[in-house]
C-alpha cells in the first residue's frame, strides 16, 4: 500500500489507531515491569485500557497530534506529544485509582514514559523514513543541482524550502566566515569560496555539477552584494538572490522568495536616507497633482507621494489602460496602509490647457509634478512634430494653468539628454527648461515657484535598454548593442523619485537641479554581465561554442555615444548629498515668446525642418546626429505599397 495516495483523513485515521496500539502496550508494559513478569490481560487491565483510551484520544485530538504532517514532524509538534501523554496519563491513572481497578500507583508513570516513546520516537521514525525515500527519489529525478550562498538564517531556511522539492536538490553552503567553514549545517557542508570552486567544478560548464547558486543573505549592502555577484559572473552558472528580509523576520521565505538578478544588484550603490522635511514641504496634508500619473516615473511619484499623505493626489494621464492601473494599484495601496487619500483619476492630454486648469481649480492644487513627456529617443526623432507638440507646448500649457490657478510649486521632470543635445527629445526637454526659468523671472509672475530636476535614465523604465536585454536573453537571442563605447548613467525608479521630490521643495524659481547619477555604466560591460549571471556563456571568436551572442547595431537616430548632467561648470552643493544645483544661461521671456511663436507656426505647417532649425537657434549646443527622420516627412525610408 502506497500511504502517500491516502487521503488525509486516511492517514489520520491510520495514525489515531496505532496510537490505540501504542497506548495498549505502554499499559500493558508498564503493569508487566512493575510486577517483574507477564501481566494478565484480566477484566481490571480491560476496564483501565478503557478508561485511557477514553481519556486519551480525544486529549491527542485536541492538541493537535493528528494535524501535524508527519514529514515536518519538528520540537513544536514534539513539544505537542510529551503536553498530551502527560495530561492523559495524570487523568486516567487518577480515575483508575479512585474506581479501584487494581492500579498501582507507579503504573501511570511507567507507562507514560512508554508512551512517549512510542508516539513521539514513532513520529519522529516515520519522518526520517519519509525524508530518506524524498532524498531518495530527489537523487534519482531531481533537474537542478543548487549551491547557496550565505550559511545563516535566510540560506538555512532557503534550505528547508527546497528539502522536499524534487526538482531541486541542495548539495551545500558557500559561506565567507571562517568560523564555518568545513562545518555541517542540515547535513549539508558549508564551504569556503575557493574550496566550493575546486569541489563542484564550477568552471566547467560540461560537468553540469552545479546549475544554480542561490544568494542568501538579504540583509548585506548593494556594495557587498555587487561585490560577490562580480566573484560569481565568471562562472558559466545562473545565480538568483533571496528579494529582501521582510520575508526572513516573518519566517515566510519559500520558492516566490527567490529573483532573478536585476541592474542595481550589479550597480553597488547605496541609497541615502532622504530629508523628511524636505519630503514632507510640497505634498503634507497638500493637493497635489502629477502629470504622467502612469507613466514610469509619474507611477513611483504617486507611490511615494501618497506615503507622505497628501489631502488630494490627482492623477492625470492620457493613456486609459495606464490612469487604470495606477489608480487600482494607489487604492489597493491606501487599504493595505489605512490611510483616507482623495485619489482622483483625470484623462486627459497636457496640450489641453483648460482641462489642466480645470483639475487644478476644481481640487485646489498646490503643488505638481511634470512627469508627462515623450522621451523615447528614437520615437521622437522620428516623430518630430509630435514630441514638440507634447513636451513643449504641454510643459508651457501645463506652466499658464499653474500660474492661472496659483498653484504653489511646480516641478519639471528632466533630462540628462537636455545637456548639448544631439536629438530632439533632449532639446525639447530643453527648451521646456527655458520656458519655466523665462516664467520664473521676477517681471513675468510671482504666483508658482518653478523647479526643474534633471537626471539620467531609470532602471526598468520603458524603452529602457535593460528589460530589452532581459528578453532577448531569456530568449536565447542575440543581444543588442548600440556601440561597443556607449556608456550610460543609471539609477533606480525610487531612488530618483524620491530625490525629484526632495528636489523640488529646494527651488526658490527658475532652479535646475541636477541628481549625483553614481559612475556612468559601460553598456556593453552591463549586457556581457548579464549574459553570464543569467548561466550562459558569451558567444565571440574566443568561445565560438557560447550561447549568447552580442552584435552591435549602430547609434539609433538622435543617439550619442555619453550623457552629461551640467551645460556648464557652474555647479553647487545643496543640503542634499545627491542634489546639486545649476546655473545655466536663462533666456528673456520676449526672446522665448518669439520662439514659442515660431515653433507653433512651424508645428501647424508641419513644417520638422523648421522646427529643428528654431530649435537650434533657442537651445544651446543643439547639434543634430541625423538629419530629419520623422516618418511623415520621409516616407522614402519606408516601403508603402497601395
Amino acid at each position: 500500500m502506497n500511504i502517500n495516495k491516502l487521503s488525509r483523513i486516511q492517514k489520520q485515521f491510520i495514525l489515531l489507531v496505532v496510537d490505540i496500539i501504542c497506548l495498549f502496550f505502554a499499559v500493558w508494559l508498564g503493569f508487566s515491569l512493575r510486577l517483574g513478569n507477564m501481566y494478565p490481560l484480566n477484566v481490571e487491565f480491560l476496564k483501565i485500557l478503557l478508561i485511557a483510551s477514553i481519556i486519551t484520544v480525544p486529549i491527542f485530538i485536541y492538541l493537535g497530534l493528528y494535524k501535524a504532517v508527519i514529514r515536518y514532524v519538528g520540537t513544536k509538534a514534539l513539544w505537542s506529544v510529551f503536553q498530551a501523554v502527560g495530561i492523559s496519563v495524570v487523568l486516567w491513572g487518577l480515575i483508575a485509582i479512585y474506581l479501584d481497578f487494581g492500579m498501582l500507583k507507579t503504573v501511570p508513570v511507567i507507562a507514560g514514559v512508554i508512551l512517549l516513546i512510542f508516539v513521539g520516537g514513532g513520529r519522529i521514525i516515520a519522518r526520517d523514513l519519509f525524508s530518506r525515500k524524498t532524498r531518495k527519489f530527489n537523487e534519482i529525478n531531481h533537474k537542478k543541482n543548487i549551491l547557496i550562498y550565505g550559511a545563516g538564517k535566510a540560506g538555512v531556511q532557503l534550505a528547508k524550502v527546497f528539502e522536499f522539492d524534487a526538482s531541486v536538490r541542495v548539495k551545500g553552503f558557500i559561506d565567507d566566515d571562517k568560523n564555518l567553514h568545513g562545518r555541517y549545517v542540515l547535513g549539508l557542508r558549508v564551504y569556503k569560496f575557493s574550496d566550493a570552486v575546486d569541489n563542484f567544478n564550477l568552471l566547467e560548464k560540461e560537468s553540469k555539477k552545479i546549475n544554480e547558486i542561490l544568494l542568501a543573505m538579504p540583509s548585506i549592502s548593494r556594495v557587498r552584494r555587487s561585490e560577490i555577484l562580480a566573484k560569481l559572473e565568471v562562472f558559466p552558472i545562473k545565480i538568483r538572490v533571496l528579494s529582501g528580509i521582510t520575508e526572513l523576520a516573518q519566517g515566510k521565505i519559500n520558492a516566490d522568495s527567490i529573483r532573478e538578478i536585476n541592474i542595481s544588484d550589479l550597480l553597488g550603490r547605496e541609497a541615502v536616507s532622504p530629508i523628511q522635511s524636505l519630503l514632507n514641504v510640497n505634498i503634507k496634508n497638500k493637493a497635489v497633482l502629477v502629470t504622467g500619473a502612469g507613466g514610469s516615473i509619474g507611477s513611483e511619484l504617486c507611490r511615494q507621494i501618497i506615503n507622505l499623505t497628501p489631502s488630494v493626489l490627482v492623477l492625470y494621464e492620457q493613456s486609459e489602460p495606464a490612469l487604470y492601473e495606477i489608480e487600482k494599484e494607489l487604492l489597493n495601496l491606501q487599504e493595505s496602509m489605512n490611510i483616507q487619500i482623495n485619489i482622483v483619476p483625470v484623462l486627459g492630454s497636457v496640450v489641453d490647457q483648460k482641462r489642466v486648469e480645470r483639475a487644478c481649480r476644481t481640487f485646489k492644487i498646490q503643488t505638481i509634478y511634470h512627469a508627462a513627456a515623450y522621451k523615447h529617443v528614437p520615437m521622437v526623432e522620428k516623430n518630430i512634430s509630435e514630441g514638440v507638440r507634447n513636451n513643449i507646448f504641454g510643459t508651457f500649457n501645463c506652466a499658464q494653468a499653474a500660474i492661472n490657478t496659483k498653484v504653489e510649486t511646480f516641478v519639471l521632470i528632466s533630462t540628462d539628454k537636455a545637456v548639448r543635445p544631439t536629438n530632439t527629445m533632449g532639446a525639447t526637454k530643453r527648451f521646456a527648461e527655458l520656458i519655466l526659468q523665462g516664467l520664473s523671472q521676477p517681471d513675468k509672475q510671482q504666483n508658482t515657484r518653478f523647479t526643474m530636476v534633471r537626471f539620467g535614465n531609470v532602471l526598468g523604465s520603458s524603452g529602457s535598454v535593460i528589460p530589452l536585454f532581459k528578453e532577448q536573453i531569456e530568449k536565447g537571442r542575440k543581444v543588442t548593442v548600440t556601440d561597443p563605447e556607449i556608456i550610460r548613467y543609471f539609477m533606480t525608479i525610487p531612488e530618483a523619485a524620491q530625490l525629484v521630490i526632495q528636489a523640488g521643495a529646494m527651488g526658490e524659481g527658475g532652479d535646475v537641479f541636477v541628481l549625483d547619477m553614481g559612475d556612468p555604466v559601460n553598456i556593453l560591460d552591463l549586457a556581457k554581465r548579464m549574459i553570464r549571471l543569467s548561466g550562459r556563456e558569451i558567444k565571440d571568436k574566443e568561445n565560438p561554442e557560447g550561447d549568447i551572442e552580442i552584435v552591435f547595431t549602430g547609434l539609433r537616430p538622435g543617439e550619442k555615444l555619453y550623457e552629461e548632467l551640467l551645460i556648464g561648470d557652474n555647479v553647487s552643493a545643496t543640503e542634499h548629498q545627491r542634489i546639486m544645483g545649476a546655473k545655466e544661461e536663462v533666456l528673456p521671456w520676449n526672446k522665448i515668446e518669439v520662439y514659442l511663436e515660431q515653433i507653433l507656426s512651424a508645428s501647424k505647417s508641419e513644417n520638422e525642418i523648421d522646427m529643428r532649425r528654431i530649435l537650434q537657434s533657442a537651445v544651446i549646443g543643439f547639434e543634430p546626429q541625423c538629419g530629419v527622420v520623422d516618418v511623415l516627412f520621409d516616407s522614402s525610408q519606408f516601403e508603402v505599397s497601395l
